[in-house]
Order: structure tokens, then C-alpha cells, then sequence
């Protein structure tokens, strides 16, 4: 759904379909309809080749989209959830955690943001570069508690992220954000593209044929309000409340490349 990647093919009757990756394009287009919020919480699949304690291919998403906001308003609703997740299960699932031996500690508000460049200022990493477990597990260290990484390449984000363009800047940066927990990537979000010219253009950039896209482009031909949202990952967000080794360890039945079935 978002470029022909990492997708499970399906027969479907006479026709190619895949498993979604995500409910990007359909909330978008949801908002084109007068909705000003949609959540979803619902499976998403990757057909990628990871083997490590935080990689599913069938994982759980619970993904917002929201009209009239920006990146700033969209980053404060996600931490605003994340506090509000942490207070319920420590009121509510009390007896549950002592059980298990968890003691929940809330987030410390607000949340702190830094851009990436400051990020790979850290990390010691060039421009361009995306991070992986080790420089994940190093900002993490110097960091502590629930962070944003804000102001991405706009070539290291999905088309639909709205570009932003810095005085005495080369590179054109993406009004998008991450967050993380120390241990790992909890959500992806931003700012989407709310312009139909611009968006063909970001698709064509990026070698992806528009024509593939006409059921999500039209959507924006006769007006589009302006929109953010973000995607959160349930099964890493309670492998990092009840700090657990492995993310399978949050999951009924987990699938991975080589589990299929229990």
C-alpha cells in the first residue's frame, strides 16, 4: 500500500491482491470524506526477512489519522495516549502486574524531541543514513525514557510526507517523527501531503507509477483538508511496558518468517 514493498501477494479469484501493510491510504482518503478522526486497531503484514526479538510479520497497529492538525498537534495525541495506556493498566491491571513481578513506571511528560540531525550527531552516522539496532540501542542509553526523533530526509519517508524546506539547508527535510522507547521504535508518523499535484510528484520521485494509485489520488483532486497521523505498534508497545526480551512474548501466536502456524 505504500510503494509495492515488503507485500504478501494473494490469489485473489482472477486478480493479484496483497495483505496490507497498513491503513495508510484508506485513512487518508477517509479524511477527504468529512471524517475529522479515524482509528483503527488492526493486523498489518511485511513480508520482510527479519529474525530478530523485535520483528513480526504479522503484527497488531493501532493507526490515527486527524484533519486540520499538523505534525506538532499529532506527536502531542500519541504521547497524550502513551500516558494515558500506562495510567489505566497501573490503576486497572494492578494485581496483574505485581503477579508478574512489573512495576509500571509512567513516562515523564513531555516527552523529549530532538531533531534527526542532532539524532546522528549522536550515533556518529552521516546524513541519509537510517539507524539501526545498535545506534537505536545507543540513543537509547544516552536518552533514557520515551523520545521523539523529528524533521526526517523526506527520502528516507514515505511519499505522502509533507517536505519541508530549511534556510541554508541542501537537503529538503519531511515534517514526520518517530518514537521511540529506548529499546526500540514504538510509532511512525507525520504530516501528510494534502496536494494533489505534489503527491504525483512525490510518487513519480520515487519511481512509483500514479496511474497504480488513481482510487487514492482522486480523493485529492477536488480538495483534501489538511491531515497527520501516525501508526503505533501494540505488540512493542506492551513488550516495552512489561519489558519482555522478545516481542513474540507479547503475542498469542506469533508469526514470523519461519513460525506460520502455533
Amino acid at each position: 500500500t505504500e510503494g509495492g514493498t515488503a507485500l504478501f501477494p494473494i490469489s485473489y479469484f482472477d486478480r493479484e491482491a496483497f495483505l496490507n501493510q497498513s491503513p495508510q491510504l484508506y485513512k487518508q482518503i477517509l479524511m477527504s470524506s468529512g471524517f475529522e478522526r479515524v482509528l483503527e486497531i488492526g493486523p498489518i503484514f511485511r513480508a520482510e526477512e527479519h529474525s530478530t526479538r523485535k520483528h513480526l510479520n504479522e503484527a497488531t497497529s493501532i493507526d490515527v489519522e486527524v484533519s486540520y492538525v499538523d505534525d506538532s498537534e499529532v506527536m502531542n495525541l500519541l504521547e497524550e495516549l502513551i500516558i494515558y495506556i500506562y495510567e489505566y493498566i497501573n490503576v486497572n491491571a494492578d494485581k496483574y502486574l505485581k503477579t508478574i513481578g512489573i512495576d509500571l513506571k509512567i513516562p515523564t511528560r513531555p516527552f523529549r524531541q530532538i531533531s534527526y540531525e542532532e539524532a546522528i550527531e549522536i550515533v556518529d552516522l552521516k546524513w541519509g543514513d537510517d539507524f539501526g539496532s545498535l545506534e537505536e540501542k545507543k540513543l537509547g542509553n544516552e536518552i533514557g525514557e520515551h523520545y521523539f526523533i523529528k524533521e526526517w530526509p523526506l527520502k528516507l519517508k514515505p511519499y505522502y510526507t509533507m517536505p519541508i524546506e530549511k534556510k541554508g539547508k541542501t537537503e529538503i527535510l519531511s515534517k514526520s517523527f518517530d518514537l521511540m522507547h529506548p529499546r526500540v521504535e514504538l510509532a511512525s508518523g507525520s504530516q501528510r501531503i494534502n496536494d494533489y499535484a505534489l503527491l504525483k510528484k512525490q510518487m513519480e520521485l520515487r519511481g512509483l507509477n500514479p496511474d497504480n494509485f488513481s482510487f487514492y489520488l482522486d480523493a485529492f483532486r477536488y480538495g483534501m483538508p489538511p491531515h497527520a497521523g501516525w501508526g503505533l505498534g501494540l505488540d512493542r508497545l506492551v513488550m516495552t511496558m512489561l519489558d519482555l526480551d522478545n516481542v513474540r512474548e507479547a503475542v498469542m501466536f506469533p508469526r514470523d518468517r519461519r513460525r506460520l502456524i502455533p
